[in-house]
Order: structure tokens, then C-alpha cells, then sequence
């Protein structure tokens, strides 16, 4: 076992998960095929809007780490694909909201499977019993140290 306490060994692991060239290369693989304006740069926008809702291009930077004008951008690939839309706000009519389409909504739900099938053939060689226990417990933990970010 390697040294070092849990929240170390987390930390570290959590690290490499997190990486830049490891999410541009699970994101490639999740958007391969499904069309030009889908890649490992526009697939955070589809994602977050599926996760989030209709969001303005700035909040929805906010949520997934990326500037209100990169997300614009964006954006604008995914609307010319037809994957998304911009409405009014109705809140502020001087602003737009990102919406999904019904064909951004489908790809979405494509891409969210491909990731499922990943990660289960990564534990595909795990005991069920131990890959059950590792998808309950990673799910405490994200739900305990978000709950843990509220205000």
C-alpha cells in the first residue's frame, strides 16, 4: 500500500483523474463520431448544460471552469450543429440563455453512456461485489464534499 494518509492517496489519484491531457482524452473518445462541432473542447458546454440547465454563457463558465467568451464560442460551433439554442432570458431580456436541442439532449445521452461503458470495463475485472462498493462509496463522497462547498 503506498504511504501516506487516505486524503493524501485521494489527492494524488484525484490529481491525475483531473489532468487536462486525461480529460481531453476521455472527452475525444466520449465525442468521437458524433460530428464536427463535437470535441474534447465543446463537450464540458453540452455536459454542463445537461447537468445544469439553460444557463447563460456566463454562469455556465462559472460551473464548468472555463471564461464566459471561450464558452461563446463554443457555443456557437454547438448552435450551428444544432445541438443547442439561445433564448431570451426571462429574467433579463438583455441576456440569452444556453438551452439544449432534442438532438443536443440525444447526444448527450450517447455520450454519457460511452462514459459508462468505460468505466465499466475499467471494472469489468473487479469483483461486482467490490465495483458495487466503489460506486456507492464514490458517490458519498462527492455528494458529502459538495455538500461540504455549500454556503
Amino acid at each position: 500500500m503506498r504511504e501516506g494518509s487516505a486524503g493524501e492517496r485521494i489527492a494524488e489519484d484525484f490529481g491525475d483523474i483531473v489532468r487536462r491531457e486525461s480529460r481531453a482524452v476521455v472527452y475525444g473518445e466520449l465525442t468521437a463520431g458524433l460530428g464536427p462541432a463535437l470535441d474534447e473542447a465543446t463537450y464540458p458546454v453540452l455536459s454542463g448544460l445537461a447537468r445544469g440547465g439553460p444557463k447563460s454563457a456566463a454562469r455556465l463558465g462559472h460551473d464548468i471552469g472555463l471564461d464566459r467568451s471561450v464558452v461563446s464560442r463554443h457555443a456557437d460551433r454547438l448552435q450551428a450543429a444544432g445541438l443547442l439554442r439561445r433564448e431570451p432570458d426571462p429574467c433579463d431580456r438583455r441576456a440569452n440563455l444556453l438551452v439544449l436541442t432534442d438532438e443536443g439532449t440525444r447526444v448527450v445521452t450517447r455520450m454519457r453512456a460511452r462514459l459508462a461503458e468505460r468505466f465499466d470495463a475499467y471494472l469489468a475485472h473487479w469483483p461486482p461485489a467490490e465495483a458495487e462498493a466503489f460506486a456507492r462509496a464514490l458517490h458519498r463522497f462527492t455528494q458529502e464534499a459538495l455538500l461540504a462547498r455549500e454556503p
